[in-house]
């Protein structure tokens, strides 16, 4: 069976968001006075075919680790969904 790993990587807190800040920027300029913030990320949809949700999951965290994410700067949450 397979599923969907739906997959979020943002910038950790630590790290200067300036995509953030120019969006920040803009909505305020916008007239959105009551933004405090905004900070961008990826949002990333995989298809693992496996039928153990263990493996899936083992599987769509070794994806993040050595591809979608930079572990120094970069966190990630990963949901998965079984596929009808």
């Amino acid at each position: 069976m397979p599923y969907t790993a739906k997959i979020k990587v943002t910038l950790r807190q630590s790290i200067l968001d300036v995509q953030g800040k120019a969006v920040e920027h803009a909505l305020k300029n916008l007239g959105y006075q009551s933004v405090e913030s905004a900070r961008i990320g990826k949002y990333i949809e995989v298809t693992i075919n496996e039928q153990d949700p263990v493996q899936a999951e083992r599987i769509g965290n070794e994806i993040c680790q050595k591809l979608l994410s930079n572990p120094v700067m970069e966190n990630y949450s990963l949901e998965l969904e079984k596929v009808n």
